[in-house]
This record gives structure tokens, C-alpha cells and sequence, in this order.
């Protein structure tokens, strides 16, 4: 007879079930994408990477009910409690929802001009939900309300998508690229900011490129009164300036990183190719690195890799992924396609390559000292990263980099929830933790490109059918 694991008053006292069923109302919208709701499920004779860094475990029984995981353990000894709908998973493996932690909500517009990013609230959230991200970090916002709306709804079971953790508005001085970022004016201006949007519902904040060392302390000092975070894709300030300053994580890497340029001015953002350049003189090993990887780890400063939208600019480097063409508008396909094309024929006078093998090795070194390392992917660019795609995509170049498998799928759920402070919530599969689930065809943990054979995405305990949520947007990605 099997070990019974499953406690809770609703397995012992109505076999039936039916009143452990605790789903708010679902609107349609959402209902529509659903293919697994019944109130208690089993998923059996399963593989497990449990996002721990652990080892694969097999021939597994997951329990899922009120949208958590209630058992989890050998097949041989964990009893299915009566009525529960049981999934034979064989030859599928089950790893926590991902959990995207430089994930906008918005796209570049293909029409060339003005550089100008609208809202993706249509394709976006069924596309980071498809991929298997079930909780995203918006890191910056070009449509704060838009952004916050569409997590009340979301949340409200009137439309699909991830769990959404709003980024307020970019923290940029004068100089912004964008038309849709705010100038700040001084430090007084950056307070004012984060403090309202703070009240209106922002959980986080992004320094941007030309923010003055004195705004960005003003941002932090209000930001951290309230218990919320700052990160920054910084330009004029240098990484080891902004951990001084009190900066809790830094976009990017050591790719937008100017403090190794020799000629860089105090507060001032130089050219960014240059500064980019700079950095191929610049030996991981050496001693300059190295201090500055020390001094943010001693600084608990952590760090975003987004090596997808990094590797569109080497040139022919990117996979021309179907899945990624399909979902694209016939305009921002052509758009894309036409840039790659540009930068393939000038791959001979390119430093893409060699900065971005140089970006991973120091994501790599940094990681390896204890620095904790996030995952994202960053849909700008020239549009070749798009959500959900590229959130696979980032796990599979975490592999390239020198990570194994579990180690990067860790640095992709674990460590995400980790600096959210929701690791007790979600980032690994454990007993009491919300069912925020992918499952797999294959095993990722011996072939990384597994990640991209998504099958189901559950979130709460609500299983979504990719494929579904995928078709339902082919084609808009570029417009909405």
C-alpha cells in the first residue's frame, strides 16, 4: 500500500472533492486558453528538477490543490486521493514557472522614425505565460498605468497572463532616447517620482542611462524608505559608483557597464560604443574586474543577465526561430529580418562576438563568487526577442555560458523569487508552494533546448495549453 503524504481536511472529510475547489471567477477570456481545472490533479510517473540545483528526480507524483502543491514525492509512495484527475506524464519533465526579471511589456514600433516602444498588452501576457513564465519583473515601464491596469486585471481572472511585478516608469535624466520617458529635473524630481508612483502601485524601480548620481540617490533613499528596490541600466554612473549609492540589482551586465572606460567623466554618459570597446582590453581575471565583482557582491548588488537581446547584434548568431516569425507582424518581421541582414554583411568590423562572449563570462564569474544572478530577456533591441520565446532563450545561453542545465534553470526561477522575496511562494517545487508549474516534453536537464517543449503551464494550480495561448497571437506581435 502506498505512504498516504496528502494532509488537510478536505481530503479526509469529502472524498468528492468538489468543495476544495477555491478558483475566484474566470472570466471567458481566460477560460478559453485553460485545458487542465479540475480541483485536485495528479501528475504522475514524472521527472522533477525542482529549480533547488538538486538532481533530476524520477518516476514522481505531484499533487496540486487550491492551487498549491499539496504532495510531491515517489510514484510507489504517494497516494492519489480519490477523485483527483490523474495525468500520466511519462517522458515529461516538471520545472518551476520561470520567473522573468527584465520583462517589458512593451515592443519596438516597426515603422522606423522615432523611437518609439507601444504597449504589447494583447500578445505580451499570453506569450511570457505560453513560454512558462508565470511571474515576470516588468523593469521599467513606458506605460506605467497601462502596466498596472493590466496587472488588476490579470489578477482579477478577467484576462491571461503572468503574476506582474510593475516596474514604475524609467528614472532617466536629460537625454532620454525614447519620447515616452519622463526628464527628471533634478534629485527633488526623482523623489517626487518614485514617491508617486509608489501610491499608485509601482513595486520597483529602474535607474536609467543619464541619471545623475544625485537623482539616483534621492530615487533610492525614497525607494528604500518604502521596503522596494531600485535596479539600473546605468550609462553615466559606473556599477561600483551605483553600489555605493545603494543600487540593489544592475541590467544587463558588464555590456552597459562604462566605468572601465578611460576616458569617462563623473555622472556623464560616454559614447556607448566606445565605452563598449573599452571593455575587450578588460580581463575578467584581472584585478579591475574582479574588484568590481567583489565590491558588488560585498554590496548585495545583484545582477540581470539578458543575453537574448545582446546576441541579435552578433552577427549571424541568433537562431531565426519560426516561433519567433510567426508571431511577429508581416512589418516588424521585415524590420527585423532587414537589420539582421544589415548586420551580418558588416560582420567583418563587429565587436558583437567577442563583448558578448566576454558578457558571459563574467556572468558566469560572477555567479560562481556567490553574486546572485537573475534571469531576463529584454524586448527591444531591433525586435528580435519577443516574450516568452526569449525567456527560453536566456535559460539556453545561461548553458552556453558554463552553467549546467539545473543550474540555470535555478538562476531562472530560484533566484528570481529569491530577490522578489516571494522564494516561499514560488521559484522551486515544494509542498505548500502556489502550483505555478511547466511541463516539458523531454528532459531539460540533459538537453537545455527541452525548455522550448512546452506542453502545459500551470499558475495556481490552473493549467494553460501553450500551444493555444501561442496561436491566439500569431501575428500581432509588432502592433499590440
Amino acid at each position: 500500500m502506498r505512504k498516504v503524504l496528502i494532509s488537510g481536511v478536505c481530503f479526509l472529510l469529502l472524498p468528492s472533492l468538489s468543495w476544495c475547489q477555491a478558483k475566484p471567477g474566470l472570466s471567458p477570456a481566460v477560460m478559453v486558453y485553460v485545458k487542465e481545472d479540475a480541483p485536485v490533479i495528479a501528475l504522475e510517473h514524472v521527472r522533477v528538477v525542482d529549480g533547488t540545483g538538486a538532481a533530476p528526480r524520477t518516476d514522481q507524483t505531484l499533487i496540486i490543490s487550491e492551487g498549491k502543491i499539496a504532495a510531491l514525492g515517489d510514484f510507489a509512495m504517494t497516494q492519489i486521493p480519490e477523485g483527483a484527475k490523474v495525468l500520466d506524464l511519462s517522458g515529461r519533465t516538471l520545472i518551476p514557472g520561470l520567473v522573468g526579471m527584465h520583462d517589458h511589456m512593451f515592443y519596438p514600433s516597426p515603422g522606423g522614425g522615432l523611437p518609439l516602444y507601444p504597449e504589447h498588452a494583447q500578445s505580451f501576457p499570453r506569450l511570457y505565460l505560453a513560454g512558462g513564465v508565470t511571474s515576470i519583473r516588468t523593469t521599467g515601464s513606458l506605460e506605467p498605468y497601462t502596466d498596472l491596469e493590466l496587472k488588476k486585471a490579470i489578477d482579477a481572472g478577467k484576462i491571461v497572463g503572468p503574476k506582474i511585478h510593475v516596474t514604475g516608469p524609467y528614472l532617466e535624466g536629460p537625454g532620454a532616447f525614447a519620447l515616452q520617458m519622463h526628464q527628471l529635473r533634478d534629485a527633488e524630481d526623482a523623489r517626487r517620482t518614485v514617491e508617486f508612483w509608489i501610491a499608485q502601485g509601482a513595486t520597483s524601480f529602474k535607474a536609467y542611462m543619464n541619471i545623475t548620481p544625485g537623482e539616483l540617490s534621492a530615487a533610492i533613499k525614497t525607494a528604500h524608505s518604502h521596503g522596494i528596490k531600485v535596479t539600473g541600466h546605468l550609462c553615466s554612473i559606473g556599477f561600483r559608483e551605483a553600489a555605493a549609492l545603494g543600487i540593489d540589482d544592475l541590467e544587463h551586465g558588464i555590456e552597459v557597464d562604462t566605468e572601465f572606460y578611460p576616458e569617462k567623466k563623473p555622472g556623464v554618459c560616454p559614447n556607448p560604443r566606445e565605452a563598449a570597446k573599452a571593455l575587450l582590453s578588460v580581463d575578467i581575471a584581472g584585478a579591475p574586474m574582479q574588484d568590481m565583482i567583489h565590491d558588488l557582491i560585498a554590496h548585495h548588488v545583484a545582477v540581470t543577465s539578458t543575453l537574448p537581446v545582446f546576441e541579435t547584434s552578433v552577427p549571424g548568431r541568433a537562431p531565426l526561430d519560426k516561433r519567433v516569425l510567426d508571431a511577429m507582424t508581416p512589418e516588424a518581421r521585415i524590420a527585423y529580418l532587414t537589420r539582421r541582414a544589415y548586420i551580418s554583411d558588416n560582420a567583418a568590423t563587429s565587436d558583437a562576438a567577442a563583448i558578448f562572449k566576454k558578457e558571459m563570462e563574467f556572468e558566469h564569474d560572477f555567479s560562481k563568487q556567490g553574486g546572485l544572478l537573475l534571469a531576463g530577456l529584454d524586448p527591444t533591441g531591433y525586435g528580435g526577442v519577443i516574450a516568452g520565446f526569449g525567456d527560453q532563450r536566456e535559460v539556453e545561453l545561461l548553458v552556453e555560458a558554463g552553467f549546467t542545465p539545473l543550474e540555470a534553470i535555478h538562476i531562472a526561477t530560484s533566484n528570481g523569487a529569491e530577490f522578489l522575496g516571494e522564494l516561499d511562494k514560488i521559484g522551486t517545487l515544494a509542498v505548500g508552494k502556489s502550483a505555478d508549474i511547466i511541463v516539458l516534453k523531454g528532459d531539460p536537464s540533459a538537453n537545455i533546448k527541452d525548455i522550448e517543449n512546452v506542453e502545459l503551464v500551470f499558475k495556481d494550480g490552473l493549467g494553460f495549453d501553450s500551444a493555444k495561448l501561442i496561436d491566439s497571437v500569431k501575428g500581432l506581435v509588432g502592433l499590440r
